[in-house]
C-alpha cells in the first residue's frame, strides 16, 4: 500500500504502472564494478522498483543515494514510453524521466524520455515523430541542468521546430519536474492552460488575425446590399463575386452593358431598360470600373457608346472607367486590375461595381486548377477589401447548371450568383437562365428574354418565358442531374439522395427536400417497398 501511494502522489494508478510494465521489487541481486556481489532489499524507507527495458531493467531507488541501478544488456539509446504512443496524436512530450513519463501519461498526455536530459535526442526518432504529431515539447527539469539541455536539445534540432515549455517551479529538488508539478495539487486543466498560453505566444500574428476574423455576435456586421437582382432575388452583392457565362454570340456584351447602364445615373432605371435586371443606383458617384479582355479598342469603344445611350447620356461620367486590356499580357492584366481598384476606390470614395469580362484571360489556362483557385480568391478578397461586387464574365457554355473548367468550378463554389445567357429556340431572342442563387434556387427563378430591337437600335427585354417553358426547364435540368447521381447506383436512401443533390446543384437542404417530392410528382423519382429512391419513368426515357 506504501509503494501504491508514493506513485499515487503524482497522479499514477496501477493501470498506468501495469501498462508501462513497472514492477515492484523486493530484492536485487548484481555484481559490482569491483566484482563483488551484493544484495539490496527493499524496505517501507527505501521502496524498489524496476522499469522493464526489454533487454535490460532499470532500477529505481526513489529515496536512496544510489538511485538508478542496471541489470542486463543496457543500451544508452533507450526511449521509456516509445511503445505506449499512438500512431497519431496532437502533443508529444520529451521529458526528463520514466516518472515524469508515466505523472504525464495518468493526466491523458503522451510523453517519452530518453536516457538523461543530457543525452543527445537523435534525429532519426525526432524524424519519425515529426510525422506522427502535430507539436513535440520539451518538458525538462527547471533546475539549472533541465534548463540548460532544454535550451541546447532545442538549438540542436531547430530543423525540427521543437518547443519549449517551463513549469512555474523554484527548481528545487522537491519542486522541479513535472511529477513535482502535479504532487504540489496542479493538475490537467492547470497544465492545458500552461500550454494555451504558450500556444498564443507561438501564434501572436495569428491571434490578431483571429480577433478580427471571428464573428461578435453583439455587434453584427453591416448587411451586404444588392447590386443587380431579379423579381427582388440578389444575384450580385457587395463583398461578393456575380459570375455571367455563355457562349459565343448570346449576347453578353449587351448584356454587360445594360448593367453597366443601370449604375450610371443617381436613380434607378427600369427593370425594362437593364434587360430585366433590378441594378441598384450610384448616387454617390462611386467609381464603376469596366475591365475587358476579350474584345478590340473599337469594339470596346462602342459599347461604351450602347452603355451611355442606354442610360440616356451624353458624356461618360468621371466616376466611370472602361479599361482595354488585350494587349497586355496575362500577368500585367491582373496587376493593373489590383493596382487600378485601389487607385479609384481612393479617388472616387468607394467602387459601386466592378465588371471583369474575360475572367479567364487572367490566367494560362482556365482548366489549370491551382491558378484558377488563385485568381477566384483573389477577386473574392479584393470584392471584400473594397466593400464591392465584381462581375466576372465566362466565355463557357455551362454544363447544365453545371460550370465548366477548374476556373468555372470555384466560381460555381465562391460566387453568390451565377447567371447564363443562351441562344432561345427563336434565334432572334437570347435566353437569361440563373444557375445559382445563394439564397434561393436557381430553378426558382424566372427566365428571360431579351432581343434586338431596330428601331431603338439596342437589345431590349422580352419579358419572362412562360410558366411551361420554366416548368419545362426545371424538370430538364433536374432530370439530368438524376441520371448524373444514378450514373454508378441504382438506389439511395432519402438522406444519401438529399446530401447529393445539396452537392451537385450547390441548393439548401430545404430546397433539396422540395426538389425530391417534386421529382416523385413528376415521375423523375420513384420509391421502392423498402423507401429508397431510384429513376422514375422519366429518366428511362
Amino acid at each position: 500500500m506504501e509503494e501504491l501511494a508514493f506513485w499515487g502522489r503524482y497522479g499514477i494508478d496501477t493501470k498506468t504502472l501495469q501498462r508501462f510494465r513497472v514492477k515492484s521489487l523486493s530484492r536485487f541481486e548484481s555484481v559490482s564494478n569491483q566484482g563483488k556481489s551484493y544484495t539490496l532489499r527493499s524496505t517501507v524507507r527505501e521502496p524498489m522498483f524496476c522499469y522493464a527495458m526489454g533487454a535490460f531493467v532499470k532500477v529505481y531507488r526513489p529515496f536512496s543515494t544510489i538511485r538508478f541501478l542496471y541489470a542486463g544488456n543496457k543500451t544508452d539509446d533507450y526511449v521509456f514510453g516509445f511503445e505506449q504512443l499512438p500512431n497519431k496524436g496532437d502533443m508529444l512530450f520529451i521529458t526528463g524521466g520514466e516518472k515524469d513519463v508515466m505523472s504525464l501519461a495518468a493526466h491523458g498526455f503522451h510523453a517519452i524520455c530518453f536516457n538523461s536530459e543530457t543525452a543527445q535526442i537523435p534525429e532519426n526518432i525526432i524524424e519519425s515523430l515529426r510525422l506522427r504529431f502535430r507539436h513535440i515539447i520539451l518538458l525538462y527539469d527547471t533546475d539549472e541542468t533541465g534548463k540548460r539541455e532544454s535550451e541546447r536539445q532545442a538549438e540542436q534540432l531547430a530543423g525540427y521546430h521543437l518547443l519549449n515549455l517551463t513549469l512555474p517551479l523554484q527548481g528545487l529538488k522537491s519542486e522541479k519536474d513535472i511529477s513535482d508539478y502535479f504532487q504540489l495539487g496542479y493538475g490537467e486543466k492547470d497544465l492545458r492552460a500552461l500550454l494555451s498560453e504558450m500556444f498564443s505566444n507561438l501564434y501572436v500574428q495569428t491571434m490578431m488575425m483571429l480577433r478580427s476574423c471571428e464573428i461578435d455576435y453583439d455587434n453584427p456586421p453591416d448587411a451586404s446590399r444588392s447590386v443587380v437582382a431579379i423579381n427582388g432575388v440578389p444575384l450580385g452583392t457587395q463583398d461578393n463575386l456575380f459570375c455571367i457565362t455563355g457562349g459565343e454570340g448570346t449576347g453578353k456584351s449587351n448584356y454587360i452593358t445594360a448593367i453597366l447602364a443601370g449604375t450610371l445615373g443617381e436613380t434607378m432605371l427600369p427593370a425594362e431598360r437593364t434587360l430585366g435586371l433590378e441594378v441598384t443606383a450610384n448616387p454617390k458617384r462611386l467609381a464603376v470600373l469596366h475591365y475587358d479582355t476579350e474584345q478590340s479598342e473599337a469594339q470596346l469603344h462602342k459599347n461604351l457608346g450602347k452603355t451611355l445611350r442606354r442610360a440616356s447620356l451624353a458624356a461618360v461620367p468621371d466616376f466611370y472607367h472602361s479599361l482595354y486590356l488585350a494587349s497586355l499580357s496575362r500577368k500585367d492584366r491582373l496587376k493593373l486590375i489590383r493596382e487600378s481598384m485601389d487607385l479609384f476606390h481612393h479617388r472616387h470614395g468607394g467602387i459601386h461595381l466592378v465588371v471583369i469580362d474575360g475572367i479567364a484571360d487572367l490566367i494560362r489556362s482556365a482548366n489549370d486548377e491551382t491558378e484558377s483557385i488563385a485568381i477566384v480568391d483573389e477577386l473574392y478578397r479584393l470584392a471584400g477589401i473594397y466593400n464591392t461586387c465584381i462581375i466576372c464574365v465566362l466565355h463557357f457554355v455551362p454544363n447544365g447548371i453545371k460550370l465548366r473548367g477548374h476556373i468555372g468550378s470555384e466560381l460555381q463554389r465562391k460566387a453568390a450568383g451565377i447567371l447564363s445567357i443562351e441562344k432561345d429556340d427563336d434565334p432572334e431572342y437570347s435566353v437569361v437562365k440563373a444557375l445559382k442563387v445563394r439564397d434561393s434556387s436557381p430553378l426558382d427563378v424566372p427566365i428571360m428574354l431579351f432581343g434586338w430591337d431596330k428601331q431603338q437600335d439596342m437589345h431590349v427585354y422580352r419579358g419572362e418565358k412562360s410558366k411551361e417553358d420554366k416548368e419545362r426547364r426545371k424538370a430538364d435540368e433536374l432530370i439530368a442531374v438524376v441520371k448524373e447521381i444514378f450514373l454508378h447506383t441504382a438506389k439511395l436512401s432519402y438522406k444519401n439522395l438529399s446530401e447529393l443533390l445539396i452537392q451537385e446543384m450547390e441548393i439548401k437542404d430545404r430546397t433539396a427536400k422540395r426538389y425530391i417530392a417534386y421529382m416523385r410528382e413528376q415521375g423523375i423519382l420513384s420509391q421502392d417497398t423498402a423507401g429508397y429512391y431510384q429513376k422514375g419513368e422519366r429518366c428511362r426515357t
